[in-house]
């Protein structure tokens, strides 16, 4: 019988960031806090809207963020990010997060989905012009 919250990684797709929570990361109950997922979030969504603004971001909002299971500490975590609109001087980035529970058996279950709002900003903090470039 299969599980239908198990998964597989995206195939083709490369990962913004790969993380393994640490126990100092979780509760007492071994779930992973999700602040420690939110920051991890924002830093993966971070990495495309960086490359496509060339240049320095700041981070204006957390559209949605939808937690579906826990993650456990041990769980190799890892982040998808894909930029999903791009506007004047923002971006809009899809991030969807996988845990691997037992890397032996590969066990892998979606527990993250957010999507953050990006403005590229100049060396004054002031927003600026997103460049042209492939969208």
């Amino acid at each position: 019988m299969t599980n239908p919250e198990l998964c597989e990684l995206p195939p083709g797709k490369i990962p913004a960031l790969r993380m393994m929570p640490m126990p100092a990361d979780a509760n007492v109950h071994g779930d992973v806090f999700g602040g420690w997922i939110m920051s991890h979030v924002d830093i993966a969504g971070a990495v495309p809207a960086v490359r496509r603004a060339n240049g320095r971001i700041a981070t204006v909002a957390v559209n949605s963020f939808v937690f579906r299971h826990p993650v456990f500490v041990g769980d190799l975590v890892t982040f998808y990010a894909d930029i999903v609109r791009v506007g004047n001087t923002s971006l809009t980035v899809q991030v969807e997060v996988y845990a691997q529970r037992n890397r032996a058996d590969d066990r892998v279950v979606k527990v993250t989905e957010a999507t953050l709002t990006y403005v590229a900003t100049d060396e004054q903090r002031k927003p600026r012009v997103v460049p042209p470039g492939k969208d």
